[in-house]
């Protein structure tokens, strides 16, 4: 990327949430690590600095003492890997904001699961369209930020524009117990990404209303089928659904009760509504960019459509499961 070494290259995670705090981590864990961690408040900086943990997001893990937190936009200078760790639809006010600091030889990867709600794009485009210039990377796959910074074993996938890039970030931010896989699909790594949310969003629902677990692998092995569809259609690949940003991040998200997607739609399914006060999860906002872009494609995604309406508050749960279990009989 830049012709340093490997271990000299100058990494800042922007986002100090939970997810971004855990890649933070992983990445100081290394011999000779250069990490910052560049969060939006300098309250929140000063306190990881002052107790070596982040409490707010991921209480009593201890960070790595080479980690440095920061919340001036200046620790983007030089870095030759900047990973965008907030929620997808913050990414483009985000790169407004930094980019100016972000250098011209950086790679910029989207660590977010999900797609901007106003325009249906990729997070891959936006950040492209506003940090121009600047190669893009996407990071994907099951991996629970608590379970990544306590150091639990854990795999998922980056994608680049070629595989040559992509392997190089995969050695610079693997670790001893977190390896990445790398990848050239970036659309179909993305779209694993934000759609598995919306079936985990769905097997909440089925949860949640009792609908029982025969109800939860249908819904599971239907819901690929049309995250296929989705994917192929978007100009993916086929294969990449069977792989950690489709299936493996669909079986985490949808059977694990750590998933904010699957408690978001277990509260739907037991009231109708999501639980008081709760924020929308990104599973809901990807529902609705799918469902929306899907029809404009011409593709079926019953599943996908079901949950949009339900979160919209446009379809009850048992009106929804009567028109999913009443479509023509077609073959698999």
């Amino acid at each position: 990327m830049s012709g340093k070494s490997k271990s000299a290259q100058k990494i800042v995670v922007v986002g100090a949430g939970a997810f971004g705090t855990a890649l933070s981590a992983v990445a100081a864990a290394k011999d000779k690590a250069n990490v910052t961690l560049l969060a939006r408040r300098e309250e929140a900086a000063a306190q990881c600095r002052r107790t070596g943990r982040n409490d707010a997001v991921l209480p009593g893990i201890p960070l790595p003492p080479r980690l440095v937190y920061s919340s001036r936009a200046t620790a983007l200078e030089d870095a030759d890997i900047v990973l965008f760790a907030m929620p997808s639809q913050a990414h483009r006010d985000a790169a407004r904001c930094y980019g100016a600091a972000i250098g011209a030889r950086a790679i910029v990867v989207t660590c977010a699961k999900g797609m901007e709600q106003s325009t249906g794009r990729l997070l891959t485009d936006v950040l492209e369209e506003e940090l121009p210039g600047r190669r893009v990377g996407v990071l994907s796959g099951p991996g629970f930020a608590a379970d990544i910074a306590r150091g639990l074993p854990t795999a998922m996938v980056i994608a680049a524009p070629d595989t040559a890039i992509a392997t190089e970030l995969a050695e610079a931010l693997s670790g001893r117990t977190f390896r990445l896989y790398p990848s050239a699909d970036r659309t179909g790594v993305q779209l694993g990404g934000a759609l598995k949310n919306v079936l985990a969003i769905a097997c909440g629902i089925v949860e949640g209303a009792g609908l029982g677990d025969s109800a939860r692998a249908a819904l599971i092995s239907r819901g690929l089928a049309e995250m296929s569809r989705f994917i192929v259609a978007r100009g993916g690949e086929a294969d990449t659904v069977r792989g950690l940003s489709g299936l493996g991040d669909l079986v985490l998200t949808a059977t694990s009760h750590q998933s904010r997607n699957l408690r978001f739609g277990i509260a739907l399914g037991k009231d109708g509504r999501a639980a008081a006060g709760s924020e929308l999860v990104e599973g809901a906002f990807a529902a609705s960019v799918a469902a929306r872009v899907a029809g404009g494609l011409g593709i079926e995604m019953p599943v996908t459509e079901a949950v949009a309406a339900i979160v919209d508050g446009k379809l009850d749960v048992r009106s929804a499961l009567e028109q999913l279990m009443s479509r023509p009989i077609t073959h698999e």
